[in-house]
C-alpha cells in the first residue's frame, strides 16, 4: 500500500531541523518529556528496587484533571481545573511552593460517556523560550511569561467552528517548532491543524483537511523533509511544520473517532495504533508513505509505546491491559503478560528498565531481559486513579493522581 506525496516541491532548506522546544537535556518540558517519546535518557536507576527506593518528597493539592506535569528548570507547571475554572499552576521542584497561579473561566459539558473521565484539562502543556502553553479541554488555547504567570494571549475558538473541541474533550498536547507552536483546534465536525507565532498568537498558517482526534503530534525528518505527524478525526498524516501543507495521509478509524496514539518515529518508521485496530508501521520518504508491516495480535488505546532500540514496549488493551514487546522492524509479537495491567498506563523508559503507572496508583519497574519484561518491583503511589503520564527530573518523579501531585525520590 502506497501514499502519494500530496506537494511536489521541497526547499533544501527543510533538512535543517530545529528542536520541537528549546529545553535542556535534563528538563521534562513536554507530553512525553523533552523529545516525546517516553524516554528519559541518563536516568540513574537504583542499585536494587526495595521498598525504600521510592521516597516521598512533597505532596501538594492542584485540582482535577489529567494533563501532565512538566518540569524546566528549577520549576514545575501543572494545568488543572477547579469548579468551572481552569488554572495553570507553577511550583517550586524542592518544596513545591507555589510560585504563580492563573486561572480563567472555563465551563465545559462532559459527554456522557466521558464522565468517569472528569471535566479535565487533558492535555499537557509545553514549556520552550521563556513560555508556557497549554490547551484547555473546551478549546481555549493559552501562552503565559512562564517566570510571572502573565498572560501573553488566549485563543477561544467557539466561533470559529461548529464544536470547540472534539467529543471528550480536547486532549492533543501542543508542539513548539521554531517561533511556532502547532495545535490541532476545533472539533469532530470541523478544525485546523494550526500554527501560531509563539510570541503573539497570530496565525502563521492551517490545514483544514480533517477535524482533530487526541493525538499529540510529533515532527521528524525524512529524506531530507521535516514532517510533523500526527492523527486526526480520520486520517494518519503528515504536513510540512514550515507552512502547513499536507505531506501524505492515510484513511484511519477508530470507533467514536477516538484516534489517540502518539506515533513513534524510528529512522525513516513511523509506528500508528489505535482501540481496535492492528499496530502498523509505515517507511516513510519525500514521496509518501509506503506500509511496512501489521500487528494484529496488538491493539492500543490510550497509552502510547516506547521505542528501546528495535523494541518496541507498551501496553496493549487487550486481555483487560497487557504488556507487550514487538520487533519494531517486522511487528512480530516477541513477548506478551498475562494481562489486567488496567484500563491505561504510563509506560516511561529509564534505560535498563520501564516504569509503568496504571490508572489504580500502582507504579511497576520491569527490567527488559531479552524480549520479556520482568516485574522487579511494586508501590502503591495513591489511592485515587491516575491517567497523567508522570514526569521525571533527574532521580526524581512527579505523578499526578485525581487532584494531588506528589514528588518522589527514586533511590534516595
Amino acid at each position: 500500500m502506497h501514499f502519494r506525496l500530496r506537494t511536489s516541491v521541497f526547499c533544501a532548506t527543510l533538512a535543517a531541523a530545529t528542536a520541537p522546544a528549546s529545553a535542556s537535556a535534563a528538563d521534562w518540558n513536554q507530553w512525553r518529556g523533552p523529545n516525546r517519546d517516553g524516554v528519559a535518557a541518563g536516568f540513574k536507576a537504583p542499585a536494587t528496587w526495595t521498598p525504600n527506593a521510592l521516597a516521598k518528597k512533597w505532596s501538594v493539592t492542584v485540582g482535577e484533571g489529567h494533563a501532565s506535569p512538566v518540569v524546566a528548570g528549577d520549576r514545575v507547571y501543572v494545568f488543572s481545573r477547579e469548579g468551572d475554572r481552569e488554572i495553570m499552576r507553577c511550583l517550586a521542584l524542592a518544596d513545591g511552593k507555589l510560585l504563580w497561579r492563573e486561572t480563567y473561566e472555563a465551563p465545559y459539558e462532559m459527554n456522557f460517556a466521558a464522565r468517569g473521565h472528569g471535566k479535565g484539562p487533558k492535555a499537557t502543556p509545553v514549556v520552550a523560550a521563556g513560555r508556557v502553553f497549554a490547551l484547555g479541554i473546551a478549546g481555549h488555547f493559552s501562552a503565559w511569561d512562564a517566570a510571572s504567570g502573565r498572560v501573553l494571549w488566549r485563543k477561544d475558538f467557539a466561533g470559529e467552528f461548529k464544536a470547540a473541541s472534539p467529543d471528550f474533550g480536547a486532549s492533543a498536547s501542543p508542539i513548539v517548532d521554531g517561533e511556532n507552536v502547532i495545535i490541532h483546534v476545533g472539533g469532530n465536525k470541523g478544525g485546523a491543524l494550526t500554527a501560531f507565532a509563539a510570541a503573539t498568537g497570530s496565525v502563521k498558517w492551517k490545514w483544514t483537511g480533517d477535524g482533530p482526534a487526541y493525538t499529540s503530534p510529533v515532527i521528524g525528518t525524512f529524506g531530507g523533509v521535516r514532517q510533523l505527524i500526527t492523527q486526526s478525526q480520520k486520517h494518519c498524516l503528515a504536513v510540512s511544520p514550515a507552512d502547513g501543507k499536507l505531506l501524505w495521509e492515510i484513511p484511519f478509524t477508530t470507533s467514536y473517532d477516538q484516534n489517540i496514539i502518539t506515533p513513534i518515529l524510528m529512522g525513516d518508521t513511523v509506528i500508528f495504533a489505535g482501540i481496535g485496530k492492528p499496530t502498523f508501521a509505515v517507511k516513510v520518504s519525500a514521496k509518501g508513505a509506503d506500509t511496512l508491516w501489521e500487528a494484529r495480535e496488538i491493539t492500543m488505546y490510550m497509552s502510547s509505546p516506547v521505542l528501546s532500540g528495535t523494541r518496541l514496549h507498551g501496553m496493549s488493551d487487550k486481555s483487560r491491559g497487557s504488556l507487550f514487546t514487538l520487533d519494531a522492524k517486522t511487528g512480530q509479537l516477541l513477548w506478551k503478560s498475562e494481562g489486567k495491567l488496567g484500563a491505561n498506563a504510563s509506560v516511561t523508559d529509564i534505560g535498563g528498565a520501564l516504569l509503568v503507572l496504571n490508572d489504580a496508583g500502582e507504579l511497576t519497574v520491569h527490567t527488559k531481559s531479552d524480549a520479556a519484561l520482568k516485574e522487579v518491583a511494586r508501590y502503591k503511589v495513591t489511592d485515587t486513579p491516575v491517567w497523567a503520564s508522570p514526569a521525571l527530573a533527574g532521580d526524581r518523579i512527579l505523578i499526578k493522581d485525581l487532584t494531588t501531585l506528589t514528588l518522589f525520590a527514586i533511590g534516595s
